[in-house]
């Protein structure tokens, strides 16, 4: 009992201490979406683009409009006497909606979770090429059976993370991140439906070069100099392989995203 007390305690459901009930509906119905964020000690980088995602996906998956300000105070409030970095994830359901009860009109809860977080350079990844299409890949949802078995799966094979490919061979994402790629020096994104990350959202807007999509298959990377993973609470991540196609993990254009990024200005929340 002690000890799930304690885990209940490091959550806050609409600003207080949830109780079990409240939060069975997670595992039990597990509808719902959130964001995770990187909160330094100046603020957020792109928390207003957080922001953004939770109210659209709100009203993709409830119909509901958010109280953003609301959301704001509540991450404020989990976050006293927290010390920076902190990774605070931001969880939007409805606790009274369970299975047959789906379709009903919701009162969507804010529940916020915050885990210490480093600044530490991430480690490279080897990443497993897997065949997988995420429900509603724009929404960041909080279903993430397939995208988890699928990562279970690669890690029990001796990699990282799961990169996933289209039905047509082209490459969308990672399981929780996303993918660029460095061909005669240009940064190019794979053209295919996926999460935007905030993170290569930010990158976009900084770069001082038009973006680049285009469809990229397995049989493509033979051509890339380097590729690179983005996530808001990690940053710029080196990846050093996909399946047997592999990349030094110290090309020039990591330590430029990375400074690039830091520049990029935090926001209170």
């Amino acid at each position: 009992m002690g000890r799930s007390s304690a885990r209940l305690d490091a959550m806050q459901l609409n600003g207080t201490t949830p109780d079990i009930d409240q939060v069975k509906a997670l595992a039990l119905t597990n509808y719902g979406h959130f964001t995770s964020m990187l909160v330094e000690e100046n603020g957020v980088r792109g928390l207003s683009l957080h922001m953004q995602r939770l109210a659209r996906d709100c009203r993709q998956l409830f119909d509901a409009e958010l109280d953003i300000d609301r959301v704001r105070h509540y991450i404020r409030h989990a976050l006293v006497g927290k010390r920076q970095p902190t990774t605070v994830r931001v969880t939007i359901y409805d606790p009274s909606l369970d299975l047959g009860t789906i379709g009903s009109d919701a009162t969507p809860h804010v529940l916020v979770t915050t885990r210490s977080a480093t600044q530490e350079i991430p480690s490279p990844w080897r990443l497993q090429a897997v065949s997988y299409r995420r429900d509603d890949p724009a929404v960041k949802h909080i279903g993430l059976f397939g995208t988890l078995k699928h990562r279970r799966a690669a890690q029990r094979e001796g990699f990282d993370d799961v990169l996933f490919l289209n039905p047509d061979g082209t490459i969308s994402e990672i399981a929780t991140s996303n993918i660029g790629f460095v061909r005669d020096g240009q940064i190019v994104w794979p053209r295919s439906e996926y999460l935007a990350g905030i993170t290569m959202t930010l990158l976009h807007q900084a770069l001082d070069e038009p973006v680049t999509t285009e469809p990229i298959t397995l049989a493509d990377l033979a051509d890339m100099e380097a590729v690179f993973a983005t996530n808001a609470s990690t940053g710029i991540r080196a990846v050093r392989a996909v399946d047997s196609a592999e990349w030094s993990d110290d090309h020039k254009v990591f330590s430029e995203l990375r400074e690039l990024y830091a520049d990029i200005p935090t926001e209170g929340v």
